[in-house]
Formats: C-alpha cells, structure tokens, sequence
C-alpha cells in the first residue's frame, strides 16, 4: 500500500480554496496505474485534491544528515560530560519573557 496525503488545505500551497476546506490525509492503493480511495470523506462531489506520495525516507539530502549526525554526536558529548540543563528551568525562563 502506498500512503498518499491528500492536501485538501489548499492555503498550504496558496490555492483558491483556502477557506472552505481542511487538512485530511487518505490513504489510496495503486490498482492498473489508477489510484484507488475506499475512504468516506465529507467533501462535496466535484472537489479537486492534490495528492502528494509521502516517500518513507526522512527527506533529508546528505549535508543535512551529516548535520543532524554531528548534533547528536554533540549532544551526546554534552549529556556524557553532564552539561544539562533541567527542562523546567528552560520552561521558567520561555513563561516569563
């Protein structure tokens, strides 16, 4: 089964439909080149969606991964060595701004 999400909140790509309809997602099945969608929605009839496939990956090019990895890489330095700080305290410090 492929996962596609369905944009139905056109405001996300700038679409004229912004105000009439919401985010959904639908899950459909490729059958002969066709997709097929065995979902009850409550969109009225005639309503155009795009459908964009989710690729299983992360969506992240190689300088990205390799940036991600040496964050770890440090943040796992940081919690060896004990420089922690408590999650209230980052809490306390964002509610009093």
């Amino acid at each position: 089964m492929i996962t596609l999400a369905a944009v139905g909140c056109k405001r996300l790509l700038g679409g004229p439909a912004s105000a009439t309809l919401s985010c959904m997602t639908i899950k459909a099945r490729v059958r002969d080149g066709r997709l097929l969608v065995d979902e009850p929605t409550d969109l009225p009839d005639g309503t155009e969606i795009e459908l964009l496939s989710l690729d299983p990956g992360d969506w992240l090019d190689e300088a990205d991964r390799a940036a991600l990895h040496e964050a770890l890489r440090q943040s796992d330095a940081d919690v060896a060595a004990g420089r922690l700080v408590d999650a209230e305290e980052i809490l306390k410090e964002l509610r009093s701004r």
